[in-house]
């Protein structure tokens, strides 16, 4: 019934919505994402409200998936097709092999989102989808994604159960992505399942520093803490939201054996994912080798 209500909402109020989803095929495969193209605007960021102005962009309507970042990861799973066919698949920096199988087997079976990457690796994923496919993508600022999981207003407690996999329904593990309804906006699984990186540096006092600007953006200056959004399967219907932030933490690499620890995989965080955003004003070549230079600490 819910997920009747929010197709009848989206098809009488959002048409352009509608005739702009935008389906994007990752050349060499079959593999392809949709991504939702949003307004942007002014909104309430936050417990406290702060108004924060957004400029248009375009965020992935599911979390990053298994399959989709093995082609990525595997060198051999990377080809070129007719519209790529100077590809150089050798040129670029991939995931070290994990030692053990991070997605705890389900990744094989297609449909599970990607885990335990670290920040890093994510943003990696990225710049290698802009060189793959020629468009810029990037994780969403902490206010882009706070604006596209509150859809206009922060959800219902009572629904809940019907939008995210949270502790009481979970089973204590991710699920695939899209099995439970999307928001307003057509957005699958902002709260639950798995946690979402941002690209910004944590901040108890964040709504303070980011002034008053357009599009803000704390930019990171060491490899921790960032801030993670959305909570999981591991998180209590009671503490779950649109509002609620988390910051990364070294305790999810400290199993990890390796000296220094791997710029690639978090060993504890199955329950932490990541969805792309692209914004609709794409920036050029030069902007776009500087924000990656910005993005990625090392």
């Amino acid at each position: 019934m819910h997920y009747l209500t929010t197709l009848l909402l989206l098809f009488c109020l959002a048409p352009a919505l509608r005739a702009q989803l935008d389906s994007v095929r990752i050349p060499g495969t079959d593999v392809t994402f949709t991504m939702v193209p949003l307004e942007g605007g002014t909104f309430a960021f936050g417990d406290a409200g702060k108004k924060i102005t957004l400029s248009p962009f375009s965020i992935s309507s599911h979390e990053v998936t298994h399959e989709a970042y093995r082609i990525f990861q595997v060198r051999e799973n990377d080809t070129p097709d007719a519209t790529t066919p100077d590809w150089d698949a050798d040129a670029v920096s991939r995931p070290s092999p994990p030692y053990l199988d991070l997605s705890y087997g389900m990744g094989t079976r297609g449909g599970y989102p990607q885990v335990n990457t670290t920040q890093q690796a994510a943003l990696r994923y990225c710049q290698w989808l802009y060189e793959k496919t020629g468009r810029f993508f990037r994780l969403p600022t902490e206010a882009e994604w706070e604006y596209a999981c509150l859809a206009g207003e922060e959800p219902d407690p009572a629904d809940l159960h019907d939008l995210a996999w949270l502790y009481e329904n979970g089973e204590e593990t991710y699920h695939k992505v899209g099995e439970k309804r999307p928001n307003a906006w057509g957005l699958y699984d902002m709260i639950g399942n798995v946690s979402e990186w941002t690209l910004d540096e944590y901040y108890d006092d964040y709504p303070d520093r980011i002034g008053t600007d357009p599009d803000p953006w704390l930019r990171p200056d060491g490899k921790h803490s960032r801030t993670v959004r959305g909570g999981s399967f591991d998180t209590e219907t009671a503490d779950a939201g649109c509002r609620v932030r988390e910051k990364s933490s070294p305790r999810w690499q400290a199993r990890d054996p390796q000296i220094p620890k791997s710029l690639w995989w978090n060993v504890d965080s199955a329950f932490l994912g990541f969805r792309l955003v692209s914004p609709e004003k794409q920036p050029g070549p030069e902007e776009v080798r500087a924000f990656f230079a910005d993005a990625i600490v090392d």
